[in-house]
């Protein structure tokens, strides 16, 4: 199993998406690439530098990691700063934080064609991974427990 650990807004929606393909068999929120480690989601909602993350452990014989950046770039957008749907805020930052030091061609590759097709620079962060802690329980499966909450990505994403 490999992991890579994204950030794209608020993290209950992402965790949802990604849960969706086949080879994701894992997927934790969590707080990733603060100044701190373990801080608690207040501490992360008053700015404390962290981004909402989600851990995603997934099998490559199944699904690469070049196709789980198609869906993440499929999920954000990635021109949009420290700002996902209603989210606004530093926690909110878009971001692709790896763990593996082979894993960062195929994510700058994937980013410069993002780039390339939108003729502009992402505001995403593409950096090994820092203080990844995860987060308080009521955030796992956010939106499997709690269906009708809110999330910046429209149902039809939870669909593909």
């Amino acid at each position: 199993m490999k992991e890579i650990y994204l950030a794209g807004g608020c993290f209950w929606g992402v965790q949802r998406f990604f849960d969706q393909f086949p080879g994701v068999k894992e997927t934790e929120t969590g707080y990733a690439n603060g100044p701190t480690e373990n801080p608690s989601y207040q501490e992360v909602c008053n700015d404390s530098g962290h981004a909402e993350t989600v851990k995603v452990v997934y099998d490559e014989s199944v699904i690469s990691l070049s196709k789980l950046l198609d869906y993440y770039f499929m999920a954000i957008d990635p021109l949009s700063v420290n700002k996902q749907g209603h989210d606004e805020g530093i926690q909110y930052r878009t971001g692709i934080y790896y763990t593996e030091s082979e894993d960062l061609p195929v994510i700058e590759a994937k980013c410069r064609a993002v780039s390339k097709e939108l003729q502009a620079e992402l505001a995403v962060e593409v950096k090994a991974l820092e203080n990844f802690c995860g987060a308080e329980e009521y955030h796992q499966k956010y939106l499997v427990k709690n269906p009708g909450g809110y999330c910046h990505l429209g149902p039809e994403m939870f669909r593909l």
